[in-house]
């Protein structure tokens, strides 16, 4: 088999040097199926990853990218044939095992997804860990009772990758989303995602009593800090908090009373280790919630892997909108 381009990082004195380079399948970590890589998408943690900002790869040298689809070259799993389209998302990709940034990717079978109904290898990547995150919020949070009668839905870093596909699955599935974010210009892109309402994020006070006025019928936070003790106290009894990032802060300074009182829960998202079965549940409400313009709309950009690293830096620098596609083929 010939070689192939992979953006792979590397120790260096000061941090980490991600550069791209040729290589072969039999350089790639170990699998079952080997896929020819069609796209892929930049999310947080490739943008951590490829500059050093993170310590996201727990091994080196690391081809980077947590999120890859394409077609399936070869395989020695039976539950997939060469031709069928595939993604994999999580799992560890880009993490431990060499990731999606690559002409060529080889996993076990267990972590490949058929392509679901509705989605194709471009639109698939629009979707991918950003899109499967927030998917996973919707289809746990309804798993807990989570109904849109409750109320509104607080989507907070609203315009980025995931919580742009939050804004959009949950106004989907019939919620009514109010769409948080420190970005002003923001406005009509949200709007356009189905949010009803929007919250400028400098003007919210977050108060400081154990628990306050009962507003929001739930969150998806990808925050964490402030913003997430805030939705503590604000949730409506019986709400449900989607936990997802930590973009303001890892601390949680809130106390008991929203949790033993009002019965909110505060539900972890966790999008790279979750069952098979899991896995493949969300992907399904995902495809059923989703049209194919809704991916389109949240398309910021496409580049390749030679303008991987420019477009981490902007996404880190909190310029980035929406989903930045990265074309293998």
């Amino acid at each position: 088999m010939s070689s192939f381009k992979a953006l792979r990082v590397h120790q260096a004195d000061k941090g980490v040097e991600a550069r791209i380079e040729d290589m072969r399948v039999e350089d790639l970590s170990e699998g079952s199926v080997v896929i020819r890589a069609a796209w892929s998408g930049i999310n947080y943690k490739d943008a951590l990853a490829v500059t050093g900002k993170g310590k996201i790869m727990r091994t080196l040298p690391l081809n980077a990218g947590i999120d890859v689809s394409g077609t399936v070259e070869t395989s020695e799993d039976p539950r997939f044939l060469p031709g069928h389209e595939v993604l994999v998302t999580g799992c560890g990709l880009g993490e431990v095992h060499d990731g999606g940034f690559a002409g060529m990717v080889r996993v076990p079978g267990d972590w490949v997804v058929p392509m679901p109904d509705g989605l194709d290898l471009r639109r698939a990547m629009a979707v991918g860990t950003a899109g499967f995150t927030a998917g996973m919020a919707l289809v746990r949070m309804e798993q807990n009772g989570q109904e849109p009668g409750h109320g509104p839905i607080l989507i907070t870093g609203a315009s980025g990758g995931v919580g742009s596909f939050a804004t959009r699955l949950f106004s989907r599935a019939g919620y009514s989303v109010t769409a948080f974010t420190g970005k002003t210009d923001a406005a009509d892109y949200l709007q356009s995602l189905g949010a009803a309402d929007i919250l400028d994020a400098s003007q919210v006070d977050y108060g400081k009593r154990p628990l306050e006025k009962a507003i929001w019928g739930g969150a998806v936070d990808s925050l964490g800090g402030d913003a997430l003790t805030w939705l503590t106290r604000t949730v409506k009894p019986w709400g449900n908090i989607g936990a997802i990032g930590l973009a303001a802060g890892i601390e949680l300074n809130t106390t008991v009373m929203p949790f033993i009182l009002r019965g909110v829960s505060l539900l972890g998202i966790n999008s790279v280790e979750c069952s098979r079965d899991l896995r493949l549940a969300v992907w399904q409400r995902i495809s059923e919630l989703l049209q194919p313009d809704d991916c389109d709309a949240i398309i910021s950009g496409e580049v390749g892997l030679d303008d991987v690293l420019e477009s981490a830096e902007s996404l880190l620098a909190r310029k980035a909108r929406g989903r930045t596609l990265v074309r293998l083929a």
